[in-house]
């Protein structure tokens, strides 16, 4: 039992130092002009910890999110390449980059909720 917590605290760190340098690279030192302001909302570990998937936040609209995938799907090699010097790994994840709309649907929900509420409100000042 302990070796497979073990197995996870391990991954859970390696997946938060990806997170972290991953962040820092965006933000700085990818001089991309497509990349608008982002940054790496999580990072998921497959089991063996071959492949992560990175999630990635953009300020912006469709057309910034469009353009800042591209241009992170076409750097990922030199991101590989620099988490491999960053990290003293043997080995970096293969690297899949998605857009993270969790926050947009945050949002789109919270506004839902708040309709709903005032309906009620009114449905029962009115009663």
């Amino acid at each position: 039992m302990p070796e497979k917590r073990a197995r996870k605290y391990h991954q859970n760190r390696v997946a938060e130092t990806l997170r972290e340098e991953i962040t820092t690279m965006i933000q700085g030192e990818l001089s991309d002009p497509r990349i608008s302001f982002a940054y790496v909302s999580e990072v998921v570990l497959n089991p063996g910890g071959k492949s992560a998937r990175i999630y990635v936040v953009v300020d912006g609209g469709e057309v910034e999110e469009e353009s800042t995938f591209e241009a992170l799907t076409a750097a990922r090699g030199f991101i590989r390449h620099e988490l491999l010097d960053r990290m003293g790994v043997r080995h970096v994840p293969e690297l899949s980059f998605h857009i993270d709309r969790s926050k947009n649907l945050k949002f789109r929900i919270d506004e839902l909720l708040g309709r709903v509420k005032k309906r009620q409100k009114a449905v029962s000042k009115s009663s």
